[in-house]
């Protein structure tokens, strides 16, 4: 499977977003502090710089993520929120933001590997969308495993959960209430850029 291996901290500063948006709350580089200076990006550049913006966050590679635009443009509503919708609701993204993992690559291998079940069937598959209602579930095997042991008990993390979804404190269990709208998504993006990208 392709991967993007590029350091978080050094993309994160080539794409004008903070780390912490990736979940990484310490990360900063001190390379190259002018490096942003150098030049005025086009209009092209600028809408290029907002898709590569969502690809990177969420983790996904340009052929899938063309899926996503055509998918949201097909669907009724304004395509940008269509898309920002449909990459919110990817499996590893509701996995980070139930608080089940730190970041979302993290997210993303903990899927891979079978660790969560949807409605009671395991899923290993990251991009799987979740629907309304869907319960979102720490498998039966999984729950001794030293990363989701801290997850519960007095010390466990506390975790800002978005309004479309709820989960109680000291379980392993979250619910999707109901599906993000666009307010739900406070990733730093214009994706009118993207629709205007792809429109060309």
């Amino acid at each position: 499977m392709a991967r993007n291996m590029q350091p978080i901290a050094k993309r994160c500063k080539a794409l004008g977003i903070s780390p912490a948006v990736m979940g990484y709350a310490k990360k900063e580089t001190n390379r190259n502090p002018g490096g942003q200076m150098r030049k005025k990006k086009s209009e092209y550049g600028i809408q290029l710089n907002e898709k590569q913006k969502v690809k990177f966050i969420y983790g996904i590679l340009e052929k899938q993520f063309h899926s996503y635009y055509e998918a949201a443009a097909a669907a009724p509503g304004k395509t940008g929120d269509n898309l920002l919708i449909n990459v919110e609701r990817r499996l590893d993204n509701v996995v980070y933001r139930m608080g089940f993992a730190m970041t979302r690559r993290q997210a993303r291998q903990l899927v891979n590997h079978a660790h969560f079940t949807v409605n009671g069937k395991k899923v290993n598959i990251p991009s799987y969308q979740v629907k309304a209602g869907d319960v979102i579930e720490v498998a039966e095997g999984s729950r001794s495993s030293e990363v989701f042991k801290r997850l519960t008990g007095q010390d466990a993390p506390i975790f800002l959960l978005p309004p479309w979804m709820e989960r109680e404190k000291n379980t392993l269990k979250g619910t999707v209430t109901r599906l993000p709208a666009r307010e739900d998504i406070d990733i730093p993006v214009e994706e009118h850029l993207i629709v205007e990208l792809y429109s060309k």
